[in-house]
């Protein structure tokens, strides 16, 4: 037997059909719709419900434990979930922001990463899963201008500058 949908929505109907048309995401749409739906009793099963939001099931019960344990305002933000690393320590991700900022021995790449981490702490890191990480941490590109390369000659620089200014 199908379970019937039981949840009582404390904003009127009016306020959530007014708060649907402001929202910019899909997702945030089909969730008041949700609970629009809801409110007016139209579908008899949670089953019905899901179909016509074309949404499973599932992901229609966590709204509704989002909404009755948050209310409206933790069902619509949109706040990314931070998990904390179980791979990458304090002490790597600490290591990898000095190692990154140092010009004098910088990494070459990401799979320069990848080796370097394995070296210095003995994890094996998967070479998407660190580069992901090391994006969203720390802005990393794979091609990204330096301030300075790390072989620069500082005496040539100054012999060129010298010339340089002597050629008008």
């Amino acid at each position: 037997m199908k379970k019937s949908v039981e949840t009582i929505i404390k904003e009127s109907l009016f306020e959530l059909k007014k708060l649907r048309t402001k929202q910019t995401t899909l997702s945030n749409q089909k969730r008041i719709n949700c609970l629009i739906h809801l409110k007016t009793k139209r579908f008899s099963t949670r089953q019905k419900l899901a179909n016509h939001l074309g949404i499973h099931v599932r992901t229609q019960e966590r709204w509704l434990l989002k909404y009755i344990n948050g209310g409206l305002e933790s069902l619509i933000a949109d706040r990314p979930s931070s998990r904390v690393s179980k791979i990458i320590t304090p002490e790597i991700h600490e290591a990898l922001e000095f190692k990154l900022s140092n010009s004098s021995s910088p990494l070459l790449g990401y799979w320069d990463a990848q080796q370097w981490v394995e070296d210095k702490f003995e994890v094996k890191i998967k070479y998407h899963w660190l580069r992901k990480y090391l994006i969203t941490h720390f802005g990393t590109k794979l091609k990204s201008p330096r301030k300075s390369h790390y072989k620069k000659d500082e005496q040539a620089i100054e012999a060129f500058l010298k010339t340089a200014g002597n050629t008008k």
